[in-house]
């Protein structure tokens, strides 16, 4: 996917209700993960989070976490031994209104939805 294919479909995300369930792997497809990959984290044969989010090694670990928690639930995800483990370059924690993402190479993005 190139980087307006990409922003097209974070954008549509962003209009759709939120799944607390589903936003993760929702996530991961707008950035053009295949459904085998999303097959294999959902199963959890792939999805090594240690915090009950996903983990997808080498890219990112994800966790929807309770309203007001979303800065408590990034500094977590970048304390994981899971996250340095599988070398996850992003950590992304939301509550459906506050969004919090951090590129552990260059620092951290915070939005509110």
């Amino acid at each position: 996917m190139n980087a307006v294919e990409i922003e097209s479909a974070v954008s549509e995300l962003a209009l759709q209700p939120f799944d607390r369930e589903e936003f993760p792997f929702a996530f991961l497809q707008a950035f053009g993960n295949k459904e085998t990959t999303i097959k294999r984290l959902r199963s959890g044969a792939s999805n090594k989070s240690d915090l009950g989010g996903i983990l997808q090694t080498n890219n990112i670990h994800i966790a929807v976490t309770q309203s007001g928690e979303v800065t408590r639930t990034l500094e977590a995800l970048k304390a994981s031994p899971a996250t340095t483990k599988a070398k996850a370059r992003y950590i992304l924690s939301t509550d459906g209104a506050d969004f919090e993402a951090e590129d552990l190479e260059l620092g951290p993005t915070s939005y509110t939805i």
